[in-house]
């Protein structure tokens, strides 16, 4: 097993909100997961390096941009607008999903020009 992920101060606040709103195994500061009749704090809650599978595979893609920053050494694509790492759900992944609403509307509002630019002749 190789080295685990390391994230800085606001990299951790942003997981610890992470966990306690969408995590499904976080019950009032404990982990479901590891529970065997005695209460386990959550590991993930108090450390900075990504330690919960569960919490990595299931909780983290729920934000793409913070999922992109901790997995930045595992990723190597950026997004082509704005730079911002970004996690490549599949290869055909290129923009961050600021950038691919913004992109999206710039190339439907040039097909749509084109298309009509085509019934007028």
């Amino acid at each position: 097993m190789g080295e685990l992920p390391r994230m800085n101060e606001g990299q951790a606040r942003r997981v610890k909100r992470l966990i306690r709103r969408l995590c499904a195994n976080h019950d009032g500061g404990f982990c479901l997961l590891l529970d065997d009749g005695d209460p386990c704090v959550c590991p993930q809650s108090i450390t900075n390096a990504l330690v919960c599978r569960y919490f990595k595979a299931a909780v983290l893609p729920a934000d793409l941009e913070l999922y992109g920053e901790v997995m930045e050494g595992r990723l190597s694509k950026s997004c082509r607008i704005c730079g911002a790492p970004i996690a490549a759900t599949c290869n055909a992944v290129k923009y961050c999903p600021k950038c691919a609403r913004q992109e999206r509307r710039r190339k439907d509002t040039a097909r749509k020009r084109r298309r009509a630019l085509s019934f007028r002749k």
